[in-house]
């Protein structure tokens, strides 16, 4: 294999950390929506005898997944700025962390 002077992308693998935050927040509003609204509670139970859990783990996933998908794509062949988007992922983790705790949940 013959070096190159280019070095690889980085949008690809900062694709893929901010979609973490993302599906990391949707599991935390999802949580949050099945616990306290009725209503979304009921369109979440997709397999009665895990309830709520079985809509707000799929969603969750099938969202992490579009995002990495779109992100990956948007930034297959392009650097981009890594500060900005860990800080972005990571608060987006934190908040996604919290709203899956019951005394932060009970809040709303």
């Amino acid at each position: 294999m013959k070096p190159t002077d280019a070095a690889l992308p980085n949008g690809p693998g900062a694709a893929a950390v901010l979609a973490a935050g993302v599906g990391a927040l949707a599991l935390g509003l999802l949580t949050l929506a099945g616990d306290k609204y009725p209503a979304a509670k009921a369109h979440l139970v997709w397999y009665r005898p895990t309830g709520a859990l079985s809509g707000v783990t799929t969603l969750s996933l099938v969202l992490w997944i579009g995002a990495w998908a779109v992100l990956g794509a948007l930034w297959r062949r392009r650097d981009v700025a890594l500060r900005p988007v860990l800080a972005v992922s990571f608060a987006l983790l934190a908040v996604g962390l919290l709203l899956t705790f019951p005394p932060v949940i009970d809040l709303f």
